[in-house]
This record gives structure tokens, C-alpha cells and sequence, in this order.
């Protein structure tokens, strides 16, 4: 089940190669004379700036970048950066739109192994990226700017129910975590207007917040799911909260443990498999590089 997080023969070498191939410039993106050198990715239109410092930055400049109107416009930011231990190729920090910093991003993730493999310059890769949900096997097939990334995503946690009433009607939400906390309700799909006012609210109500999801059964093992996201709101697409889901309808009993899943996301289809305990998980989806660029500024750390 998963990809694993045992090391594979030879996976330190190809970790020290592909560190090895990455060229010096590649390895920073802060350039000379106030300016700041980006990426910018996205994964099922979950769009992200791309760029490497040794920690996260201020609230005040992931905003500037993040804002559509006067910026480059995204997500959120995500920060490349030294391992945090020997077995890692590097390290990713999250940054939503508003400058908070949730655990873990899977669509994230999977846009910074394409970058890792774009950087050292291979199709096909395998490493450990750590995030501050711990550490992350990515397996990397890319062609060009484009790639599909099977990711490790560690156990889920089931945490119990939240339920509450909005506009006369009960909600009940499963609330999983998969490195980040997840409230995902099953049995009511509202129209987006309405997911718009609950979605804040339900994530006001828990402790530290939550991302949303909201679920309808489309077909067998497929299923639509809109996301509320803490820190940037409804979003095309969340990694970890399409494998929040498969938890939630697998720990539910809505569907077996151990079958493949199709979450189908407004920006586009992940694949999820969710094992049967300890509730190892594992996600497949694309990223894409969109361009790069030059934004005026300097890497203010938080």
C-alpha cells in the first residue's frame, strides 16, 4: 500500500545526484538588485509561485505576490528549501494567500517535485520532500513542463464528528486529518453560494480551522467534491483534501478500504487509495509548470 517511505536500492545515491545535477543558479531564486525570481505552477488549476529561500516569509510579501490584481497571482506560496534531514531531497513550506502556513499542500507537493526533477533535469524520479507534516515520497514522470506525481501521504486520522444547523438545514461533518484538518460532509452537496457563507464558518468553529469539503456520489468509487479552503477560500482543487475524503467515505463504511478512488475536484481528477489501518494513503495527480518571471522585491523572512 503507498509508495512507502522505506528507502529504495540506490535512493541516497539518486538523491545526491540529483542534488549534484541541480545548477548552483537553480538553487536560489533571489536574484541581485531587489528583485525575486519565481515560478509559477499549478496543479489542477490549485496555482501556486514557486521560489527558494531558507524559511518562510512575511505576511506582508507572500500577499503581494499571492494578490490577482497588483501581483503574480495565486494560492498560495511554496517555499523550496534545504532538507530538514539526510534522507530528504529538500524541503517545502506552505504559505496560503493570506500568509498562513498550513501543514501540508498536496498539490503542492506535487508541483515542487516537478520542479525538483525539472531542476536536476530528469523525466523520472524518486525522492522524499520533507513538509511540516513530515516527510513525503514523490515519484516524478514528466515530460517537459508537465508531469504525474504519485505521492506518500501518510496515515489519516479520523477526529470525530462536528455538526451544525445553517439556514434551517443540519450538516454533519467527518472531520479527518492527512496532515491537514479536514471537515468533509457527505450526505448534503448545497449549491456554492451556500458553500461560501458555511465553509468559514465551519472552519471559524474548530479549534486552529479546517479546510471544507463537500461530497456527491456522481458513480461508483467517483465522487464531486467542492473545497473550502482555510487561509484562501473555494479553490479548483486540494490534494490532501481529496484524500481527506476517501478517508471519510472509507471510515464511514461508504465505500471499501483499499480501493482506488476518483475525487473530481472544479479544476480536474485526482486519484486517491486510502488502506485499510493504519489508513496509509497514497495520491496520484498531475502538475505543470506555466511560466516564470521576475517580481520586484526583496525575500523578507517572517
Amino acid at each position: 500500500m503507498g509508495l512507502g517511505l522505506q528507502r529504495t536500492p540506490g535512493g541516497r545515491r539518486l538523491e545526491r545526484e540529483l542534488w549534484q545535477r541541480t545548477p548552483p543558479s537553480a538553487r536560489s531564486t533571489a536574484s541581485m538588485a531587489g528583485s525575486i525570481a519565481f515560478e509559477k505552477y499549478e496543479g489542477l488549476g490549485n496555482d501556486f509561485v514557486v521560489l527558494e529561500a531558507a524559511g518562510p516569509l512575511s505576511t506582508e510579501l507572500v500577499t503581494r505576490i499571492c494578490d490577482r490584481h497588483f501581483g503574480v497571482g495565486a494560492d498560495g506560496v511554496l517555499i523550496v528549501g534545504p532538507a530538514a534531514h539526510d534522507g530528504a531531497r529538500a524541503r517545502m513550506i506552505v504559505q496560503n494567500a493570506d500568509g498562513s502556513r498550513p501543514e501540508m499542500c498536496g498539490n503542492g507537493l506535487r508541483c515542487v517535485a516537478l520542479h525538483l526533477a525539472k531542476q536536476a533535469g530528469v523525466d523520472r524520479a524518486e525522492f522524499v520532500v520533507d513538509t511540516d507534516a513530515g516527510p513525503r515520497r514523490c515519484k516524478v514522470e514528466r515530460r517537459d513542463d508537465e508531469a504525474s506525481v504519485a505521492i506518500d501521504m501518510g496515515r489519516a486520522e479520523r477526529l470525530g464528528e462536528y455538526r451544525t444547523t445553517f439556514d434551517g438545514r443540519e450538516y454533519v461533518f467527518e472531520r479527518v486529518s492527512t496532515g491537514n484538518p479536514h471537515a468533509i460532509c457527505l450526505d448534503v452537496f448545497p449549491d456554492l453560494a451556500t458553500i461560501d457563507r458555511l465553509g468559514p464558518q465551519v472552519s471559524a468553529a474548530i479549534p486552529g480551522g479546517t479546510n471544507v469539503e463537500f461530497v456527491a456520489l456522481r458513480e461508483p468509487r467517483a465522487f464531486d467534491v467542492v473545497v473550502w479552503e482555510r487561509g484562501v477560500g473555494r479553490t479548483l482543487a486540494c490534494g490532501t483534501g481529496a484524500v481527506a475524503t476517501g478517508a471519510a467515505l472509507g471510515f464511514t463504511g461508504r465505500v471499501p478500504l483499499g480501493e482506488p478512488l476518483a475525487i473530481r475536484l472544479p479544476g480536474g481528477t485526482l486519484e486517491v487509495s486510502v488502506g485499510v489501518a493504519p489508513f496509509e494513503t497514497t495520491l496520484r495527480g498531475p502538475a505543470r509548470r506555466v511560466f516564470g518571471g521576475i517580481v520586484a522585491g526583496r525575500l523578507t523572512p517572517a
